[in-house]
């Protein structure tokens, strides 16, 4: 499984398209050949996946029991607007017209690595969404979602 690291800050250019930071590049070595897979966000963004997670996610997706409407209507959403990316000669990958105004993204963007996948957030929404990231606000959180597993140390 892909674990993705790190936090940036990218442009688009007047095409739509975005150049994918070199480090990223280097975290998911098959990305030049096998592509990204790009989709909307539970919330208002994107999410960016390396093709084979894509390939693992849409597997368990299609193991779930399809006569469920709500099933249906989960994967009916879940891979709404889900486009193919290829990168170009420059690392580029053009993003769909449709997907940016459904996230808000005009020309700053942030890309925030989540494990095996990559949120795409307009610069705006991101920072609306992280606040100031209080000492206090992360800790309680932490504790909530946290407080019941044991890690073993």
């Amino acid at each position: 499984m892909t674990q993705l690291i790190g936090e940036f800050e990218c442009k688009l250019d007047a095409k739509g398209r975005m150049v994918l930071p070199a480090v990223l590049k280097r975290q998911m070595p098959h990305v030049e050949r096998d592509g990204l897979v790009v989709n909307r966000g539970f919330e208002k963004h994107l999410v960016f996946y390396p093709r084979e997670e894509w390939d693992l996610m849409t597997a368990k997706l299609a193991k779930l029991n399809q006569f469920d409407p709500k099933v249906r209507a989960f994967v009916r959403a879940f891979t709404r607007g889900a486009t193919e990316l290829t990168l170009d000669a420059a690392g580029r990958v053009l993003l769909p017209k449709s997907l940016l105004e459904f996230a808000g993204i005009t020309t700053e963007l942030v890309l925030a690595c989540q494990f095996n996948k990559i949120e795409v957030w307009s610069k705006e929404g991101y920072d609306d969404l992280m606040g100031d990231g209080g000492v206090e606000d992360i800790s309680s959180l932490a504790a909530e979602v946290m407080g019941d597993i044991n890690f073993g140390i």
